[in-house]
């Protein structure tokens, strides 16, 4: 069944649409009510009535004139216009602007009207600056306030409203990103019958269309490498009975090259799929980084007079005292393959510089090759399974060694990082943390 969607373009339009609304509805209701406030207080100055009919009582015995004395008097004392009229010739007599007011159903500073014995009327309104005047000004003031503060608040919610979910899947997103591959848009966000629950929804599903598809991926390499390490075995048994038995040297050492380059590339998918899938629950203990790399340079020495490339370590004097956590084996894989990796690029007669120092509680292994580098847009591929730029980086090996080292180190807690040298060449640095246990 299909549900009813109300399109965010509607929402926001409603929202100020109302906020203008009652912003109008709500600063006249204020106005109208602080009006008749006052009108009522003028209507209920202290003895108001008493002066009127003091001043019927004047023009009825001394004339017009002394009514309209004592009326000027007693209005500059009470800071308010006072007019005697008589109701039956209305009150053409009044100005414009006070008639104009007392017609109007609806019109801001009305003045007020009592009624008095023998036909008069008094008609009282405030002074400009009287004490219980209130300034056409500031019913402007009040009006602006409120609107100011009403479409402040539709504001606000509508940013709220729009930028919140947003944010929730741009957060979600940078996890997945991140290898939380569990997460999802929480349902609150999704059932929304908007663009904004059709986004989530479709988020949703995009994310759980992506991690099965990985997973197979991943599970389908799994399975070839581990069901190709039974034949690979065989075969190499079945070379070296044929080299015993007098077959061609060259032909068999050449088969042989290849099986154990099978063998490795085999080694290396599943080391890559043990540590990312077993990456929380490895084994650690305390491992002297300056120990690590001096065996991870002596495995590699062959190979390295084999390339015709030097290798130097410089260690900073405070790194041999420290420790790090991790496992051992995993660790030494990871800085083997950053190290087999600036060897094959680095060409005979350079070198690799390897040093290791300690810096804000962690420590930092830098691998550096005298090699052509990689592409500048390509830098943060290098760590990617079975990627390989096509043209100064790719001519060796799957594209598996760096995205190995990158899980193992990721795994330890620690951050691997690789840049173009000033000079030329690839560096890559591996961040660790510094293990301060007993």
């Amino acid at each position: 069944m299909t549900r009813f969607r109300f399109p965010l373009f509607w929402r926001i339009f409603l929202s100020i649409w109302l906020a203008m609304v009652v912003t109008v509805v709500a600063s006249q209701l204020a106005t109208r009510f602080l009006l008749d406030r006052e009108r009522q207080a003028i209507e209920r100055q202290v003895g108001l009535h008493e002066i009127a009919n003091e001043a019927v009582n004047l023009r009825q015995q001394l004339g017009k004139s002394e009514a309209w004395r004592f009326l000027r008097v007693e209005g500059e004392r009470l800071q308010l216009h006072l007019m005697l009229i008589e109701k039956e010739r209305g009150h053409h007599r009044l100005p414009r602007s006070v008639r104009d007011r007392i017609k109007s159903s609806w019109h801001p500073s009305k003045p007020a009207v009592l009624d008095l014995d023998g036909g008069f009327q008094l008609i009282a309104w405030p002074r400009m600056g009287g004490e219980g005047w209130l300034h056409p000004g500031f019913f402007r003031m009040i009006e602006l306030a409120l609107a100011f503060f009403i479409i402040s608040l539709a504001c606000w919610w509508i940013a709220r409203f729009v930028s919140r979910p947003l944010k929730h899947m741009e957060g979600t997103a940078r996890s997945i990103a991140h290898g939380d591959t569990d997460l999802r848009v929480a349902d609150a966000i999704a059932h929304r019958r908007d663009e904004v629950g059709q986004l989530a929804t479709a988020f949703n599903a995009m994310t759980d269309r992506l991690c099965q598809l990985l997973d197979r991926h991943n599970r389908l390499l799994r399975d070839i490498s581990h069901d190709l390490r039974t034949p690979l075995a065989r075969q190499r048994v079945a070379i070296e009975l044929a080299s015993d038995e007098g077959a061609d040297p060259a032909l068999m050492e050449s088969i042989l090259r290849q099986n154990e380059r099978l063998e490795a590339m085999t080694g290396q998918i599943l080391t890559l799929y043990r540590v990312s899938e077993n990456g929380s629950s490895i084994e650690q203990q305390p491992l002297k980084p300056l120990a690590l790399m001096n065996r991870v340079l002596g495995d590699a020495s062959d190979y390295a007079e084999q390339q015709g490339v030097d290798c130097k370590l410089v260690a900073s004097d405070d790194v041999v005292t420290l420790s790090i956590l991790g496992d051992s084996g995993l660790l030494q894989r990871a800085f083997d393959n950053v190290l087999q990796n600036a060897l094959d690029h680095t060409p005979p007669g350079r070198s690799v510089d390897v040093e290791l120092s300690v810096s804000s509680g962690q420590v930092e292994v830098s691998i550096a090759d005298e090699g052509p580098g990689a592409p500048e847009d390509m830098l943060n591929q290098l760590f990617e399974p079975f990627f390989r730029t096509d043209e100064s980086r790719g001519g060796k090996g799957w594209g598996l060694g760096l995205s190995i080292a990158r899980d193992i180190i990721h795994a330890h807690d620690g951050v691997i990082t690789a840049r173009n040298r000033p000079g030329g060449g690839l560096q890559v640095t591996v961040r660790l943390p510094v293990f301060f246990g007993s």
